[in-house]
């Protein structure tokens, strides 16, 4: 696992981002920090956390296979204030509650074609925010994500996941093809104490300005 400071000006107040599966910090960069240092974690090869450093209050917002994976390093983090699931459940693979076991396994088979081809304009809804990804895409190599990708299968294969309240908030998208919107919204119905739905494909950061305007969704 690989870890990037978005911002570390020393705050008082820690969030800490876990991305989805292909991605590192290029994308993000673009998000306002504000009054926060903000702590991301991609590159799921290995779960290899490094030490959290000291701070009065902590965040947590996890995107895709983030959510899974924050949820399985739980006990390593720290106790946050909020938690906020976006387009994500702890079960990822999973014909109802998140991406259906056949698809999945398509792109696992394909994925390197994926990522040289239309997964990126995928996980968008609209040509304007995928044209606006461009600008500042992944960085990372496509063996290493195509590796990441296998490397989060046999760890989900492997993990029983039995599911108690974690997560308080979920950010779900009504255009994500990636994560049907219509098994995340299975998933967290009686789970979370605010479910939020944005009209947004499967990466909705475009539609904040800000790491706070997500935490304050509603």
């Amino acid at each position: 696992m690989q870890y990037h400071w978005l911002n570390k000006k020393n705050n008082k107040k820690l969030i800490i981002f876990f991305a989805g599966w292909s991605f590192d910090s290029s994308p993000f960069e673009f998000l306002d920090c504000t009054d926060y240092d903000v702590l991301m974690f991609f590159d799921y090869n290995n779960l290899d956390l490094i030490q959290i450093p000291k701070y009065e209050t902590y965040s947590l917002i996890s995107w895709s296979m983030g959510v899974f994976t924050a949820f399985l390093l739980k006990d390593k983090l720290p106790s946050f204030s909020k938690k906020i699931a976006v387009n994500g459940t702890p079960h990822p693979v999973d014909d109802k509650n998140g991406i259906p076991l056949k698809p999945f396994l398509l792109t696992l088979r394909h994925a390197k074609q994926g990522l040289e081809g239309k997964f990126y304009q995928n996980i968008f809804d609209n040509q304007k925010d995928f044209e606006r990804y461009l600008e500042t895409p992944v960085k990372r190599t496509i063996e290493n994500r195509v590796e990441e990708l296998n490397s989060l299968y046999k760890l989900i294969q492997n993990t029983n996941i039995n599911y108690e309240k974690f997560y308080d908030t979920a950010i779900i998208s009504n255009n994500d093809i990636i994560i049907p919107s219509k098994n995340q919204i299975n998933f967290w119905t009686d789970k979370v104490e605010n479910i939020k739905l944005l009209e947004s494909g499967h990466f909705p950061f475009y539609n904040f300005k800000s790491w706070d305007e997500i935490l304050t969704c509603k």
